[in-house]
């Protein structure tokens, strides 16, 4: 029996906003109320720590836009509030062997760029980073239920090493390029991106590149990882033990 791809879900619990407004009707005041009764009283002081929940809301609006908060990484697009950033991908949970691997590639890959940081969590990408107005949120998901509930679960192989840049060139990847399973990973992209032209937002990447990202460092460091290091990196993929069980993923899920 096929299983279906299942688990969609949203990648932050999702907040109700209670709220409403005050209309008016009330009873009118008498022309014969006594004067002090519209006398403008003084206005009491907002507590210190009200203006403080105000201040640090404000520290961190601006705090969303220095890298050097963030590990020196730039945004591709400006915070906003009400705006909210996302992108659909499948999450894969990794093994303790895959961890032995990991480590294995980020400490050879450090003798050519010593500023390359572990990923802490693993994925594939079905699209780009887009933005979502708040209200477009819980349609929006909808929406990708819909389209994407027929698919079954899949095994994909991920045992390719590859170096990428994001579309600035402000960050450099390796990262574990599928090499089977792309065929069921296109036909997800091409229902993803149905979903992203319902909203007018930018679609997946034309002839992509599925991959699980490994480790990352700032600016363009492909000529400094490509050639003789990527080639020592596949080197260590292949020979790792029990590399070929731990490299092919069972996907079940979509967030």
């Amino acid at each position: 029996m096929r299983a279906a791809l299942v688990g969609y879900s949203s990648s932050e619990e999702e907040e109700e906003e209670e709220g409403g407004r005050q209309q008016g009707g009330g009873a009118r005041a008498s022309p014969r109320a006594s004067p002090r009764a519209s006398t403008a009283r003084p206005r009491l002081p907002v507590p210190e720590c009200v203006l403080d929940m105000f201040r640090e809301q404000e520290e961190e609006e601006r705090g969303a836009e220095d890298s050097s908060k963030h590990g020196g990484r730039v945004r591709s697009f400006p915070h906003e509030r009400g705006n909210w950033a996302t992108y659909v991908y499948m999450p894969y949970k990794v093994q303790e062997e895959f961890l032995e691997l990991l480590d294995l590639l980020v400490s050879h890959a450090r003798t050519y760029v010593s500023s390359l940081t572990a990923m802490e969590e693993f994925h594939i990408s079905l699209s780009q980073s887009v933005v979502l107005r708040y209200h477009w949120i819980n349609p929006f998901v909808q929406s990708l239920k819909e389209r994407l509930a027929s698919f079954d679960r899949f095994f994909c192989v991920a045992n390719q090493m590859k170096v990428y840049t994001n579309q600035n060139k402000t960050r450099t990847f390796i990262g574990l390029e599928v090499s089977a399973g792309h065929f069921q990973l296109l036909e997800l992209v091409s229902e993803v991106d149905k979903v992203m032209e319902e909203f007018d937002l930018p679609t997946f990447y034309k002839d992509p590149s599925f991959h699980i990202s490994l480790a990352w460092c700032v600016g363009d460091l492909t000529g400094s990882l490509e050639g003789q290091c990527l080639q020592e990196l596949q080197d260590i993929v292949d020979r790792f033990e029990d590399s070929a069980l731990i490299l092919r993923v069972q996907w079940e899920q979509i967030r």
